[in-house]
């Protein structure tokens, strides 16, 4: 069990000549993905350097927030091997918990809390589900995918892990801008549905672009002997984007609305399946 590190849970001084945004000190670090702005307020200067650094291309500069965290660091202890992550609603406030972090938050009042031993992928494993939780109910998702910009469109390969979401972010050419080799972060707008850079890393190790663009196509991977494509069929690309959906939460409305989400995506937005063998030719074939 995590327990907070008290004599690390008080606001520090700024830390001196970090080279950091001017908000980095007491006010917190504001992290902006998707449009959408989290605050997170730490105690342990070392830890926000690593923030900092770790979501350097999302990191915005005061302003609004959508939510506030605040996160405590807690004494490290033996953990075991794996520990599932357990993700629950109990009277309107939501629960997370796994062996190296503890979290709450409530939607309503936007603000909630983190214990864990200070990483980034606490604070990653936090961000995906509460965007995941924020976007449910304005028809947006986050999809297991890497995706690029190419010509002011946007282009996701989604796929299981293996299928080949690094090897596409690997081999873009130079002018595709990565929006990410792993979590893909998508939301509907006036004509169809955008898709975002975001900073959550795969095998390549690092974040995405903030940038983003109209989504043009989905290409489900699968690797083959030769470069194929064919047009996947509404129903059968909503059953196989519902596969690559991330999201955690039980509760039946949100479940019903994300569904209802990869339906219209697989209605408006272009569906593909992508046979690929692992060279640059394949992005001769994404347009």
């Amino acid at each position: 069990m995590l327990t907070p590190n008290t004599s690390a849970a008080m606001d520090p001084a700024p830390p001196a000549a970090t080279g950091l945004h001017p908000e980095f000190g007491r006010l917190g670090l504001t992290i902006e993905i998707g449009g959408l702005p989290l605050r997170l307020r730490a105690p342990d200067p070392e830890f926000w350097t690593l923030l900092a650094r770790r979501y350097s291309n999302f990191v915005r500069p005061g302003g609004r927030a959508e939510m506030e965290f605040e996160l405590f660091a807690a004494r490290p202890e033996p953990l075991p091997e794996e520990i599932d992550l357990e993700v629950r609603c109990e009277g309107g406030r939501w629960l997370l918990s796994r062996g190296e972090f503890r979290a709450s938050f409530d939607l309503r009042t936007r603000r909630g809390e983190l214990v864990c031993i200070p990483n980034p992928y606490s604070v990653d494993t936090l961000l995906r589900i509460v965007h995941s939780l924020l976007l449910a109910p304005a028809g947006g998702l986050l999809l297991h995918a890497s995706g690029g910009i190419r010509g002011g469109r946007g282009y996701l390969f989604s796929g299981v892990s293996g299928a080949g979401k690094t090897t596409m972010a690997r081999l873009a050419p130079p002018d595709v801008q990565l929006l990410t080799d792993e979590i893909s972060y998508l939301r509907r707008e006036a004509r169809g549905f955008r898709v975002y850079g975001t900073p959550f890393a795969g095998e390549l190790g690092i974040q995405g672009e903030n940038v983003s663009a109209p989504l043009a196509a989905i290409y489900l991977l699968e690797h083959g002997d030769e470069n194929r494509l064919e047009r996947v069929a509404e129903a059968e690309a909503a059953r196989r984007l519902m596969r690559n959906v991330l999201f955690f939460a039980r509760e039946a409305d949100l479940v019903s609305q994300v569904f209802s989400t990869v339906c219209e995506i697989s209605r408006c937005v272009p569906v593909f399946r992508l046979q690929f063998v692992p060279d640059s030719r394949v992005w001769e074939m994404i347009r």
